[in-house]
This record gives structure tokens, C-alpha cells and sequence, in this order.
């Protein structure tokens, strides 16, 4: 390889240097996230002479109006040229007259058709355009194409694309490359904003963005976050990696465990308080009943005083439709129950949580470990307020949010200032 330096941005620099096999760039409008994807596919080409490779859009249209193009830019700057070949959909890639390698391009709009060719190192474009099933399915398809042996070669994946909500990017990159230390291995993700690649763009591209686009998506199209994008979310100030805590429960440390009763779908939410700071460091869900529950929790944390602050309604019934309620069952097993006689109002409960979670002064003092409390944490970033200004029911993430809530309220509520005005009294 010659001595050149490609033009590229912090963000897009330490993507190329990931060593994951599969690698996501997860930016903003206006980033680069086309351009380092082709420069990713440059450094394939440098590196492995003669080894197809793969570009992969959403539509046809797509490879002609954005990929065409910048690859032949992107090529320049890493001292290569093109050929591109439109009607078959394929860019050959030189080095002077020196042929090195080819890209085949594909359509995911059917996902079906990517057959019949085998590649050593895949870019996939704005994967998350695509609904999550259908992403699904092509990054399946794409899978099945990484089938190249070559010395020194790992069937890698790229993925560039500006996050449309908690799609497949989010589940792949996110949830499933944390299910275990081994896929944790296999995933890196760079997260980049617009800022990143300013110097690069036209003087009023980000005012613009913040003139176009609410708050909500600002986040997704200027800073490259995942936040819900189909309606207002519920914390919207959650953040997995600024409320995160790699605290644990330690050895006889009390408990506080927040509940949510409800047949087969009970939750609970294990806090301890440390400094005044409510720590989220356990969870259970989908538990039978509140016996069940009660069991579990004391297999679990044996030797450890636990006070549960429940679903007040637990008083009047129980999950298991017994004559005896929930909370009685609880206190029966050695419990401390502690709840008022009625919930607070739903939207005090909220409140209190994302006051905990960032207040206006910019401190974040509720903390999650996001690795022991998954569905806490996807609640917490996902959860949205359906058409009649309610959390949201239908994606089952109530119950485990619900029970996170009842302590929080309950041991750190909002308390509205009483002004007092003194009027004198003339005359008297």
C-alpha cells in the first residue's frame, strides 16, 4: 500500500481500527457514514487483493444516487480509482491499470434474492430505514454470503447508518452483542453526531437540522443516539451509559424492592440506597405469582432485610386469586411492606423518576446496572406515551417500569414548594 492519508474524521478513524467482526457506525445526518463505509471497503481492497466484496442498500436507487458516487470519491482519496458498471451493478476497483477488486451490490427491498455469490467483507447502508423483520432478514442473507477464504481474512460485516429508533441495529449492536461475553467479542459499535464531520459540511447545515427537526429527533439525525422516534417517550432523558452503575449488592445489605402484581407477568425491581443515590442492581420478571415471587426473592437474597414498596392495589387482591392478598402474602414470608393506600398519581411517579434520572442541574442520580437489570433498562429508553398521553401498555413494558417507580416515588418524591405570603395587617 502507498503512503496516502484518507481524509477522514475522529469517529471515522477509530471505526476502521475496530478489530470486531461486525462493526457498526451509528451517526447523524451529515457524518460520513457512507464515506467511511467505502473507505472501510478500500482498506478491504489494499489489504486483500482479488477479494469480492459487498455493498448492500435499501433500494437499487440508493447504490446508483449515493453509492456510485462516493465510492469513486472515496477510492481517490485511498489512491484508487473505479469502474463502475451500472446495468450489473457492480465497481471494480484499480490501483492504476492494476485490477484489485471487485463490489457487488445488492438491493435488501427482497431480501430473498441476495443469493448466488460469495463476498470476504460486506457494507450494509442505512440499515435501519428497513423495518426490523425484513432487516432481520437481509442481514441473515448477508451472513450467508461471507463465505471467502483467504489468509488473514475475517468474513466481516459493516454497518453505517443513522439510527431510526430502537430498530435492528439496536438489537443487534446493543442488546444482543451484551447477552454474552462471547458475542460481546464479536460487535463494536461507534456512535458519531454531525458535529463530528462539521468542518465538512456547508456553514448552515446544522442550524438548519435544528430548524427542521423537534428535540426527539435532533437526537437520532444530529447525534446519532437511539431514542423512540414514533411518539413522546415516557424518560426521555435515560441514558444506558450515563445512568449505568457497575455497583452490585454486597454481602447482608438491606434491600428495597419496588412490585408490580399481575398473574404470570409480576416484577420486581431490586434498589439498595448508597450515599442518599438509589442503585438499581437486580430485577425479576415474568414471575408466576406473588408466593412464587416471595420465594425466589428469598433464595436469592437470603441473610438481607428487604422492604417492599408495591402496587398499593396489592392490598385489596392477590395474583395468585386467592381470599389472602398480595400484601399480606408478602409480610406472611418476613417482609416489610411499605405503601400507602392508594398509588400516587400516575404522572407523580414519573416525574419523580426522571427527576432522579437527570434533574436541572444536570445531575443523574438514579443509576442502573444495565447488565443485571435488561428489561428495567429497555423500559427505561423505550417506553412511550400512547394517544391518550398514557404510558404506553401494548409493548409489555409496564409492569417492570411500574415496579422500578414505587420506591422512587415513595422515598424520593417531588415536593412542591408552599409559598407563604404575609400580608399585613392595618388596623389591628
Amino acid at each position: 500500500m502507498p503512503n496516502i492519508n484518507p481524509t477522514l474524521n475522529v469517529p471515522q478513524a477509530k471505526f476502521l481500527q475496530l478489530q470486531n467482526k461486525f462493526r457498526a457506525f451509528v451517526a447523524g445526518f451529515g457524518s460520513g457514514k457512507t464515506w467511511v463505509g467505502c473507505s472501510s471497503l478500500c482498506d478491504k481492497s489494499w489489504e486483500f487483493p482479488k477479494v469480492p466484496l459487498g455493498y448492500f442498500a435499501p433500494t437499487y436507487p440508493q447504490i446508483r444516487d449515493i453509492f456510485f458516487p462516493t465510492i469513486d470519491e472515496v477510492a481517490f482519496d485511498w489512491g484508487l480509482k473505479t469502474k463502475i458498471y451500472e446495468s450489473n451493478k457492480e465497481v471494480d476497483i484499480y490501483y492504476g491499470r492494476q485490477y484489485r477488486n471487485t463490489i457487488i451490490c445488492r438491493s435488501m427491498e427482497k431480501p430473498q434474492t441476495i443469493v448466488g455469490f460469495k463476498i470476504g467483507h460486506a457494507l450494509i447502508d442505512e440499515l435501519d430505514v428497513m423495518n426490523k423483520d425484513k432487516a432481520q432478514q437481509a442481514w441473515r442473507k448477508i451472513i450467508a454470503r461471507m463465505r471467502v477464504k483467504h489468509p488473514g481474512l475475517i468474513n466481516g460485516i459493516d454497518v453505517a447508518t443513522t439510527p431510526e429508533g430502537f430498530k435492528f441495529t439496536y438489537e443487534q449492536f446493543v442488546k444482543e452483542a451484551n447477552s454474552t461475553p462471547a458475542k460481546k467479542k464479536l460487535y463494536g459499535m461507534i456512535q458519531a453526531s454531525t458535529y463530528d464531520n462539521e468542518l465538512n459540511l456547508p456553514d448552515d447545515y446544522i442550524s438548519s437540522l435544528f430548524e427542521s427537526y423537534p428535540p426527539q429527533l435532533i437526537s437520532a439525525y444530529l447525534k446519532g443516539q437511539f431514542v423512540n422516534l414514533t411518539s413522546g417517550a415516557v424518560y426521555p432523558d435515560f441514558d444506558r451509559k450515563l445512568n449505568h452503575t457497575d455497583e452490585e449488592i454486597q454481602a447482608n445489605e438491606p434491600l428495597i424492592i419496588g412490585m408490580d402484581f399481575n398473574v404470570l407477568k409480576m416484577a420486581a425491581v431490586i434498589y439498595v440506597i448508597r450515599e442518599g443515590k438509589p442503585l438499581a442492581l437486580d430485577e425479576m420478571v415474568g414471575v408466576r405469582d406473588t408466593p412464587t415471587m416471595a420465594q425466589l426473592l428469598i433464595e436469592r437474597f437470603p441473610f438481607h432485610e428487604m422492604t417492599v414498596i408495591p402496587d398499593a392495589a396489592g392490598q385489596a387482591k392477590s395474583s395468585k386469586n386467592s381470599s389472602e392478598s398480595d400484601h399480606q402474602i408478602l409480610r406472611d414470608k418476613g417482609f416489610r411492606v411499605e405503601v400507602n393506600g392508594t398509588n400516587p398519581a400516575i404522572k407523580d411517579r414519573i416525574n419523580s423518576v426522571n427527576a432522579l434520572i437527570l434533574n436541572g442541574e444536570g445531575e443523574r442520580t438514579l443509576k442502573v446496572n444495565t447488565n443485571k437489570c435488561p428489561r428495567l433498562t429497555e423500559t427505561l429508553e423505550q417506553q412511550v406515551y400512547d394517544d391518550f398521553g398514557m404510558p404506553d401498555k401494548k409493548s409489555g413494558l409496564d409492569h417492570v417500569g411500574d415496579a422500578g417507580g414505587y420506591p422512587l416515588v415513595k422515598r424520593f418524591p417531588i415536593i412542591k414548594p408552599v409559598t407563604r405570603i404575609d400580608i399585613p395587617m392595618f388596623g389591628f
